[in-house]
């Protein structure tokens, strides 16, 4: 057993420091940026917010939402092969650049994947998506994918560290996927006592990634537009949002009225409403580390959107990057003792 003294942080435990700005206005700032991969081929651009493949979440529909506005969103692994070659086979070219494949590590999964792929060439993300991106048959399963699809870009992940990062980026992996337990529907922290601070995740992974030619995604704790704004402030090169894009038309979930008002179901992927959706229940070796709540019901996802990229101009402007790519150079972090004045909060 050892002990580290230093202090992590998460998104609540610091604020931005404004500077001085020669931006006259929100609109000159650029949001869009452009990718090249560590081991793939394939370029991309675009601005770069992602929706987490949950069920609740990462659906064709919101795939079809968010890639008009040039998003990216990670689509759940519980769709069939039938209902991929459907959805892809109405997808443009434009359109299939903003889309990841989900899937875990079993053969059936691999098999599963090849299915899509095959069908589907025009598919260019896969994302290798488990809780513990620590294990060896995972990293195993990452080199594997790599060998099987050379030229698809490779997201893996959830890690937290900069070694599990190096290790995944040397295995096969171009985009390693950040986080454990920081999201708003996850339970892994409290049912097993394991996590990291979102932020300082972050900072340490993206020093990681960067030193050998990746990029990261920081996959949950974002709440608010700001803390989208300060993940990457940090050096993510992609933000995940799950919550945040809960509840919309164009989300999964089961809708439900309560009192007269609308709600849609948000659950997390490790919750017993997904176990016991996909997998026929909580098997007897392990607990459900996830959460099922209700989220007011908000309509078509594109207010949301606004609202998230209206925001994330408005931190550049207030610090003076007038691209995106310019906000980690042009960020200072403050720690804090508060956020917001609450006197009027419900």
């Amino acid at each position: 057993m050892r002990i580290e003294y230093d202090i992590k942080l998460g998104f609540k435990d610091v604020m931005i420091r404004p500077k001085r700005s020669t931006l006259k206005s929100r609109s000159e700032v650029t949001l869009d940026r452009e990718f090249k991969f560590l081991h793939s081929p394939t370029t991309w651009s675009g601005i770069p917010i992602m929706a987490a493949n949950m069920d609740t979440v990462g659906t064709f529909e919101m795939a079809k939402a968010l890639s008009n506005k040039k998003l990216f969103t990670a689509i759940h692994k519980h769709y069939s092969v039938a209902d991929w070659n459907l959805f892809a086979s109405n997808l443009s070219e434009e359109e299939s650049k903003y889309i990841a494949v989900s899937t875990g590590i079993t053969e059936q999964d691999s098999d599963k994947l090849s299915e899509i792929l095959k069908f589907n060439p025009n598919l260019k993300f896969i994302c290798i998506d488990v809780a513990n991106g620590y294990s060896e048959l995972f990293t195993d399963f990452v080199r594997q994918t790599r060998r099987l699809y050379p030229n698809r870009v490779i997201i893996a992940g959830n890690v937290v560290t900069g070694e599990m990062v190096e290790e995944l980026l040397l295995s096969g992996a171009d985009i390693v996927k950040v986080g454990i337990g920081p999201g708003s529907v996850c339970t892994t922290r409290i049912k097993t006592g394991v996590g990291y601070p979102q932020l300082s995740a972050i900072i340490e992974c993206a020093d990681a990634a960067h030193g050998l030619g990746g990029q990261i995604i920081s996959d949950g704790g974002c709440s608010i537009p700001g803390d989208i704004a300060k993940a990457f402030g940090a050096g993510a090169d992609f933000v995940m949002l799950g919550g945040m894009l809960a509840g919309h038309d164009e989300s999964g979930g089961e809708k439900i009225v309560k009192n007269g008002k609308n709600y849609k179901q948000f659950y997390g992927m490790s919750s017993y409403t997904a176990m016991e959706k996909h997998v026929g229940g909580v098997a007897d070796y392990r607990a459900s580390e996830g959460k099922t709540v209700e989220v007011p019901y908000r309509g078509e996802v594109e207010t949301t959107l606004q609202d998230i990229l209206g925001g994330l101009r408005s931190t550049c402007t207030y610090v003076g990057a007038k691209r995106l790519k310019e906000l980690t150079k042009r960020t200072t972090f403050i720690r804090v003792a508060e956020q917001e004045n609450k006197t009027y909060s419900e």
